[in-house]
């Protein structure tokens, strides 16, 4: 494969004209540095701007302001075939009237190669996505995994500078994504090819990348790796929209406390701007509560079982904690460690497990 380039995108904008809300930004002022070899995902819920911004990059879309550069090298104005890209649709996008052989191999004949060299690179790729034996069979003839597999080996066979993935998973099934997004993770460090990736699904987001780019609204709300998103949350729609989450209203005390569910919390961090006296806004992960029978005591609150919903591998609890409505996860012990509905427990939460952000004009 080539060697791996970066890719920066700088100030990208691009508006729409909306029947009913006139013109709308679909994307604003985004900017971008994605490292060469990295794999980086923009996520977000549907209508935030990340198609488009992947579209941009591609070439598939013009954008009104901003430029994007490879490996240093502006390509703003050069068409898509000549940016050397991999795209791989949400549809796939197969010929359906060609064999799998043709389909990985149309970009390459596309390009003019001989048709040795398209043997040998169709025959590589296919064996690198599990597909050797599948050179005479058709689209209609595969599964949705195995369609997936061709429209990547497609992708991957022109040996693109980027490749680019628009929601690859969202028509498979829930089990066969878990599995795919693993074989494409793996090929992609095994390839080392700069990706950007496009999904809603932030589970999938954190499964694949190395970092993620949280959009909303047309512009990009926190970069960072899972664990940045997850555990340091710039805002309340970053808390919430990556994993679960539960958000605790508060004010600002002295020596950096705040007073919720019934005790105080000692804050590791005081959020930017924020001062004595000032609302906040606690964020509480399902996880990060510890349940259990007993007394109320040694800084536990009681809480009531308001719902159970077991999953296998993890029970989900809705509880009563002082009017606040809480979720708690907690992951199976056996059978004797269920709590039932109804049933008052204690509740503990250490000062270590929560996060304040900046209380957010609505």
């Amino acid at each position: 494969m080539m060697q791996a380039v970066g890719l920066r995108i700088d100030g990208l904008s691009k508006r729409f004209a909306h029947g009913v809300k006139g013109e709308v930004y679909a994307a604003r002022d985004v900017s971008l540095d994605v490292q060469p070899g990295e794999f980086l995902t923009l996520l977000g819920p549907s209508g935030c701007g990340k198609t488009t911004t992947l579209r941009m990059i591609a070439g598939f879309e013009r954008p009104d302001a901003g430029r994007i550069f490879f490996g240093g090298r502006d390509v703003t104005d050069l068409a898509a075939n000549d940016r050397g890209i991999g795209f791989v649709f949400q549809n796939y996008a197969l010929f359906p009237h060609l064999s799998i052989f043709e389909n990985i191999a149309y970009g390459l004949r596309v390009r003019g190669q001989d048709g040795d060299s398209i043997i040998r690179a169709v025959s590589e790729v296919m064996a690198l996505v599990g597909l050797s034996g599948y050179e005479q069979q058709f689209p209609a003839q595969l599964s949705g995994g195995e369609q997936q597999r061709v429209a990547l080996a497609r992708a991957i066979v022109i040996r693109p500078r980027v490749l680019l993935f628009d929601e690859p998973l969202s028509n498979l099934d829930a089990k066969l994504r878990v599995q795919m997004r693993a074989e494409i993770r793996a090929l992609q460090r095994r390839l080392a090819i700069t990706t950007v990736y496009v999904t809603h699904d932030q589970e999938e987001a954190m499964a694949v990348s190395d970092r993620i780019a949280l959009m909303n609204r047309g512009t990009i709300v926190q970069v960072g790796t899972a664990q940045d998103l997850y555990h340091r949350p710039a805002s309340a729609f970053v808390a919430q929209f990556v994993g679960r989450v539960n958000m605790v209203a508060g004010h600002l005390e002295q020596s950096a406390s705040v007073s919720a569910l019934g005790r105080h919390f000692v804050l590791h961090e005081i959020p930017p701007g924020v001062a004595s006296g000032d609302p906040v806004r606690l964020v509480l992960r399902p996880e990060g509560f510890a349940l259990s029978r007993g007394p109320i005591a040694n800084g536990a609150v009681a809480a009531k079982v308001l719902s159970r919903t077991f999953l296998g591998e993890k029970i989900e609890y809705e509880l009563d904690c002082l009017g606040e409505r809480l979720q708690s996860v907690r992951y199976n012990a056996g059978a004797g460690a269920l709590f039932e509905e109804g049933e008052t427990i204690a509740l503990r939460c250490t000062d270590e497990t929560v996060i304040a952000l900046k209380e957010e004009n609505p």
